[in-house]
C-alpha cells in the first residue's frame, strides 16, 4: 500500500497524552507526528471521519503554556501489528491557532524521530 502522506513523518519520542478536551478522557498516546497529522496509540477503535476537540499536556523545552488545545479528525484506525488488543489511528490537524501550530511544530522538531520509514518490530520491545 502506498504512503499517500506528501508531508515529512517520524516516530515520536516523548510518549505524551492527547485527550479529549471535552470530556477529559485520554484518547491515546503520540507514537508518530508530521507537520500536518499525527498517529496516536489508543486503547480503543475510533471510526474514521470524527472530528474531536483535543488537549495536549505541554513540556518546558516547547512551550511557556501547560497545554494546548486543537481541532483533529480521525483519518483511519487499525489494530496494532504488535498488541492487537490496541489501536493506532490516524488523525488530521484541522484547525489549530498560529501560536500553536508554531508548538506543534516545534515538538515535531525536538521528538520527531528520523526513524519513522522503519517499521516496528517485536524485538522493538523489552518483552518476547
Amino acid at each position: 500500500m502506498a504512503d499517500k502522506r506528501k508531508l515529512d513523518r517520524r516516530d515520536f519520542t516523548y510518549y505524551m497524552q492527547v485527550k479529549d478536551e471535552t470530556t477529559k478522557e485520554i484518547i491515546g498516546y503520540l507514537s508518530d507526528i508530521s507537520t500536518g497529522g499525527f498517529k496516536l496509540d489508543c486503547d480503543k477503535q475510533i471510526p474514521a471521519g470524527q472530528d474531536f476537540r483535543l488537549q495536549i499536556e505541554l513540556t518546558p523545552d516547547v512551550a511557556d503554556k501547560t497545554s494546548m488545545t486543537f481541532i483533529g479528525r480521525s483519518k483511519w484506525c487499525h489494530p496494532d501489528h504488535i498488541d492487537p488488543t490496541s489501536f493506532n489511528v490516524g488523525f488530521e490537524v484541522i484547525n489549530m491557532s498560529a501560536g500553536d501550530l508554531e508548538i506543534f511544530n516545534r515538538m515535531f522538531e525536538k521528538y520527531g524521530s528520523q526513524n519513522a520509514a522503519r517499521r516496528k518490530s517485536s524485538n522493538d520491545y523489552l518483552w518476547k
